[in-house]
């Protein structure tokens, strides 16, 4: 997929799949799936590191994780999310935080809103980095927002929505998420605007979805908003594994005979030679002991 994909998508009515991803082994098992694209979201802050909000993400935390999920998922369009207050800075601080994400791996990168920052969005456009608008709920916003509320509740706030909508659009940018907003108000949107829409708790009448991983495969049994759908129990299995190891380590049961390496013959009979000698055999550098087994000799 690449970024004229988004636009040929939602003319012919094909619906997008996005995912957030934000490390390798992750990035490994979307890049075997179907899945259309990636998002490397300011969400890694909450999700990986265990803060509260998306305001901890920075430009390098977002450039390590950008770089690990493209290792990982080569063949997949990866959007990487601008972090907070980093395109609020300047022309310069912005387009510097552009070049480490786009260095890093990405494709594209998103930004949260437009107002005081358009022309930051049409300068990067014109630079030849595709942009990603993102509208509704704003978590980098969230203070002044009141919190994680559903937004554009009413007629007015609607039309103030469709209007940013629009800006973004003219500034030059290829699609736009929007969060948490009544499912009427996103489809108004969608409708209004050419280029596509990818929704989160926005209803179906967006161009397409996109879910945090770890919350789609159930990782976080504790966060159950409305717009979540969890396709697997992945908490409960790795739980499960966990339990399961444990109690084979302490039962002795792990690891078995045909899980241990044995010496072959001939580094038996230099260990015993080695021990009648008195410990001063030399033993070959080239045996198994003296060094550590490369993954194809793991198997053996």
């Amino acid at each position: 997929m690449n970024v004229l994909d988004f636009q040929k998508m939602k003319d012919e009515g094909r619906k997008i799949s996005m995912v957030t991803c934000y490390d390798y082994s992750s990035a490994r098992a979307v890049a075997e799936s179907s899945i259309d694209c990636i998002l490397v979201g300011d969400s890694v802050a909450m999700t990986m590191h265990g803060f509260s909000n998306t305001l901890s993400a920075t430009t390098p935390m977002m450039a390590l994780h950008t770089a690990a999920v493209a290792r990982g998922a080569p063949s997949k369009f990866i959007v990487a999310d601008l972090p907070f207050l980093s395109y609020r800075k300047g022309l310069k601080e912005a387009m510097d935080s552009v070049h480490d994400l786009m260095s890093a791996g990405a494709h594209a990168v998103k930004l949260e809103g437009v107002r005081g920052h358009a022309e930051i969005v049409r300068h990067i456009v014109d630079s030849g980095v595709p942009v990603m608008g993102h509208l509704g709920l704003t978590p980098q916003s969230l203070h002044g927002l009141g919190g994680m509320k559903i937004q554009a509740r009413t007629n007015a706030a609607v039309k103030i929505l469709a209007s940013e909508a629009r800006e973004l659009e003219h500034a030059g940018c290829f699609a736009l998420v929007l969060e948490c907003l009544p499912a009427e108000a996103a489809r108004q949107v969608t409708n209004l605007l050419k280029i596509p829409t990818i929704g989160i708790g926005a209803g179906p009448g967006v161009s397409g979805q996109v879910l945090v991983y770890q919350d789609m495969i159930g990782l976080n049994p504790g966060f159950k908003p409305k717009f979540l759908r969890t396709f697997a129990n992945a908490f409960d299995i790795i739980q499960a594994a966990l339990n399961a190891y444990d109690r084979d380590v302490k039962s002795g049961s792990f690891p078995s005979e045909s899980e241990s390496y044995y010496e072959s013959r001939s580094v038996e009979r230099s260990l015993a030679k080695e021990s009648s000698s008195g410990g001063n055999a030399p033993v070959a550098e080239s045996s198994r002991v003296s060094r550590v087994p490369v993954a194809s000799e793991m198997n053996q």
